[in-house]
């Protein structure tokens, strides 16, 4: 049997949990902005409930550490690396944006993707991936961008010329579409808006895992920094 993993994602307004076990993926998701620390260890009991399986039978977390809400993505991170340290797991981390665009590939076999999730203050994140073999892989880094055409980014070149058509995943583009592609240049895909830890568990294969402790969220924001949790 293939690892069984635990996928947690709460750094966008959406709260998903998703487990794979055997060759069945059991998931909960709810758009629940100010919810997901009541809700995501709920989510987790349901989905190993219905797997019929206990924490003590998962091989490793996988861990949506950005970027994303401040607060979300250190809700994530904090649950992931309770629940690793109990069990003495391995943690999967995997960019919510890399998750959006699996989604895009997995959903719409999207050959390019631009995956952008509304930041606020007039900026997004971003990052650009492409299709290969059915996973996404990153073009240009996880960073933030002011809202103005995507096409004056250093990386748009490499990849528009990667296929035909480029697609847009997240929120970012419902937001600012307008200001980001004025030349719609990019094939939104208003269906993905939002990542799902099913995702994330399809790119922890290619993910290299570390231990809890060295879990850090990816804020991107370079003024903030992140704390550990106390004695660790």
């Amino acid at each position: 049997m293939s690892a069984v993993l635990l996928a947690i994602d709460t750094a966008t307004e959406q709260c998903s949990v998703a487990l794979s076990y055997g060759d069945q993926c059991f998931q909960r998701a709810a758009v629940t902005p100010r919810e997901h620390s009541q809700r995501v260890l709920g989510f987790v009991e349901e989905v190993l409930g219905e797997a019929g399986i206990t924490l003590a039978e998962v091989d490793g977390i996988v861990c949506g550490y950005g970027p994303g809400s401040f607060t979300g993505v250190r809700i994530g991170v904090a649950i992931s690396q309770g629940l690793a340290f109990s069990h003495n797991l391995p943690v999967y981390p995997v960019s919510t944006l890399a998750a959006l665009a699996q989604q895009a590939i997995r959903c719409h076999d999207a050959k390019a993707v631009i995956s952008a999730i509304d930041a606020r203050m007039q900026e997004v994140y971003v990052a650009s991936y492409v299709n290969d073999n059915g996973l996404a892989q990153p073009v240009s880094a996880a960073q933030m961008a002011p809202l103005a055409p995507l096409k004056e980014q250093s990386w748009w070149a490499d990849i528009s010329a990667r296929a035909a058509v480029v697609s847009g995943a997240g929120t970012g583009w419902q937001a600012y579409g307008s200001q980001l592609d004025p030349d719609t240049q990019v094939q939104v895909l208003d269906a993905v808006t939002l990542p799902l830890a099913q995702d994330m568990l399809t790119l922890a294969k290619q993910s290299e895992p570390v231990a809890a402790e060295e879990l850090e969220p990816l804020y991107v924001r370079n003024e903030v920094t992140w704390k550990k949790l106390p004695g660790r």
